[in-house]
């Protein structure tokens, strides 16, 4: 037997419970992760919290939780390739990565990811990577963002924009970034120049660049991809990944799955250099999977949140 999250019912961190079930094991293209980290992101309390956001995902009851995940390859099925037993992997795994093991399908096509976690790169930073990482980097793809832009990122200072303002700031771009004013001195730490969110956006942006912005991403909502709009950016160097998929005046939708084959690599290895910085608000063992939720779901949280096996 192993552990691992579970809930039965749709609804807030207290649906969620820790229980015995039977050890899982790797089929044919599958490894087995001995996990030692799982983060944490919106969509996972989202999806635990409504019928329609697990329907998306085809998640059904009873489900487990998580998809961020770092730990140990310690089972391998048949036909699998590129990975052996004992190396130290992070990735993906929908609905199962709270738990002591988790399988993930390693095939060409499969909807889940597997990447070797570089030396020097800690598990609990790594579980932080997939979806964060992945988002941002498919959000700045999606707008061809280059060296000399003047970028408006919305949602800076979220588990996705402290991803996406420290990417843009390594293309060569300067970057404003939406936030609450709680947050700025945080943005500024990455060289972002933060600007508070809601009504007058367009005017405050305009004031702190005046010579224009060349290109926007809207990482939480519609707001700032309609500001940008308003300010005479062509929608093809707008981005949205939180505004549905008909966002508005035409910009472009997005998201992790979307990120180039490259990118997660990419990004892992500019953590290991310290090119990237990954905050880590607040570790939880996996006997407080509902603190760490409820704190990560608050949504005031810099940084992410990560539970420990």
């Amino acid at each position: 037997m192993s552990r691992a999250v579970i809930y039965e019912t749709f609804g807030g961190p207290e649906v969620l419970e820790l229980r015995e079930v039977p050890e899982p094991h790797a089929g044919p293209g599958e490894v087995r992760v001995r996990v030692t980290a799982a983060g944490l992101n919106p969509m996972d309390w989202g999806i635990a919290s409504s019928p329609e956001a697990a329907a998306r995902f085809g998640i059904t009851l009873p489900s487990g939780f998580g998809y961020d995940l770092a730990g140990v390859v310690d089972e391998i099925g048949s036909d699998t390739t590129g990975f052996t037993v004992g190396e130290r992997v992070f990735g993906g795994a929908l609905g199962r990565a709270a738990a002591d093991f988790a399988v993930v399908d390693t095939r060409a096509g499969a909807a889940e990811s597997l990447w070797h976690t570089p030396d020097g790169v800690s598990d609990e930073v790594a579980a932080t990577l997939p979806i964060a990482g992945s988002t941002a980097a498919a959000a700045l793809n999606a707008i061809d963002l280059r060296s000399g832009d003047v970028v408006l990122i919305g949602g800076a200072a979220g588990g996705v924009g402290v991803f996406a303002v420290q990417l843009a700031r390594l293309i060569g771009a300067e970057v404003l970034g939406t936030a609450s004013e709680g947050t700025f001195e945080f943005l500024h730490g990455f060289g972002v120049e933060p600007v508070a969110y809601g009504p007058g956006l367009a005017d405050r942006v305009r004031a702190l660049a005046p010579g224009g912005i060349t290109a926007a991403t809207d990482l939480f909502g519609a707001e700032t991809a309609e500001t940008a709009l308003a300010l005479g950016i062509s929608p093809d160097r707008i981005s949205t990944v939180a505004a549905g998929p008909t966002p508005p005046g035409g910009v472009r939708a997005t998201g992790g799955i979307d990120a180039g084959p490259d990118d997660m690599t990419r990004i892992a290895e500019a953590v290991r250099t310290g090119t990237i910085t990954v905050p880590i608000a607040a570790t939880f063992p996996i006997e407080k999977i509902r603190d760490a939720v409820a704190l990560q779901a608050d949504r005031h949280v810099h940084g992410k949140v990560v539970v420990t096996l």
